[in-house]
């Protein structure tokens, strides 16, 4: 083969990979095609700290289609409300997007063009999904609340807490077919940052060098640093707060065992319904190893050792008495409860929010 030939061949190759490319030029088309359209506008609304501001509005012609350009820095997600009838997210950064919908078919919407906003449709289809089997298990719920029935109430948590994994394992899995586009973004409250630390603490970083100017991206990443210090396989920071009699105890002083750390209150509700789970765990398992470092979130020293002794909890509680204030809380990034971490004999954290059947069948797991 002669060098020019071969010179010419590659500049082909070259050029084909060029044309695949995707350009940001600061402008994207909004466009579609409406059919059985009712009266009313198309508004535009970008999404800024999880709010939503109007930024257009889009007039529909008589023939249903409808055209905006949209102006922009960088990548961002848009809601277009069509009507008061239909709301339609959009990813949109360097692609234009087609939207076609018929107002008499609501499940005949489609989105073209657009990569990002087609990834972002597939999401808010899975979150629908899971959001109709969760709401039938919420009526199961009310039911067996109503008529008391303890078995079937632990049944549907179990239930609940499955779904709950199976869901958040689907998108993940479709997470990785999104060939690193921001959209993933919007696939990440169905995912457990505490279970799936490793997966998140990925995404962000791939997300993050590959959208560096991307601020929605950057602030997570922040957040993910914040939370590397307490992600499943890190040693337990420390606590040292005053037991109920004053004296000053640690969380390193029960090295050796199994330590659930219990952040709960007096107060709480669904703390104190979940008690009795954990005081039954504790005396099975106690004498093999398991230890619970209750830390209180109460505010009165009283209220705190009332709920102590009435609920029967024999094991090491800790407070200061500071409530969403506490030290504790600050360090282990506590912003409700219950909240638990399970530790190794070596103080590492090796589970976190585990609760009913979840903590049952990892001290299972553990013991037998």
């Amino acid at each position: 083969m002669s060098k020019l030939l071969f010179f010419l061949l590659a500049l082909g190759v070259f050029a084909c990979g060029q044309s695949n490319q995707r350009i940001f030029d600061g402008t994207v088309t909004i466009s579609g095609q409406l059919t059985n359209v009712p009266d009313g506008k198309i508004v535009l609304a970008a999404i800024q700290d999880e709010r939503a501001e109007n930024i257009a509005e889009i007039e529909v012609g008589a023939n249903g289609k409808f055209e905006y350009q949209l102006s922009l820095d960088g990548p961002g997600f848009y809601v277009l409300n069509m009507m008061d009838r239909k709301e339609v997210r959009l990813a949109l950064y360097d692609q234009d997007v087609e939207i076609v919908h018929d107002f008499a078919d609501d499940d005949s919407l489609e989105i073209k063009g657009s990569d990002d906003s087609i990834y972002l449709q597939q999401v808010q289809g899975l979150m629908n999904e899971y959001q109709a089997v969760i709401n039938m298990l919420n009526d199961e719920y009310f039911e067996a609340m109503s008529s008391r029935d303890q078995e079937k109430i632990r049944e549907i948590q179990v239930n609940a807490m499955g779904l709950e994994e199976e869901y958040g394992e689907k998108m993940k899995s479709l997470v990785g077919t999104m060939d690193g586009s921001f959209a993933a973004l919007g696939a990440l409250s169905m995912v457990n940052p505490k279970k799936d630390f490793i997966f998140m603490d990925e995404l962000v970083t791939e997300l993050s060098e590959k959208y560096p100017d991307f601020q929605t991206v950057q602030n997570l990443k922040l957040r993910m640093d914040e939370m590397r210090a307490l992600s499943v396989g890190q040693e337990a920071p420390e606590i040292s707060l005053p037991d109920p009699d004053g004296n000053l105890v640690n969380l390193s002083d029960l090295r050796g065992n199994y330590v659930l750390i219990d952040f709960w209150a007096a107060w709480c509700r669904p703390c104190r319904e979940e008690n009795p789970n954990v005081v039954r765990l504790y005396n099975q398992y106690n004498d093999r190893g398991f230890e619970v470092f209750g830390v209180s979130l109460d505010r009165t020293h009283d209220a705190w050792v009332k709920a102590i002794a009435d609920d029967e909890l024999t094991w090491t509680h800790v407070s200061d008495l500071k409530y969403f204030n506490s030290e504790a809380a600050a360090i282990y990034q506590i912003n409700a409860i219950p909240a638990t971490y399970l530790l190794d004999p070596e103080g590492k954290i090796i589970a976190k929010d585990l609760r009913g059947p979840s903590l049952e069948n990892k001290l299972k797991e553990l013991f037998n």
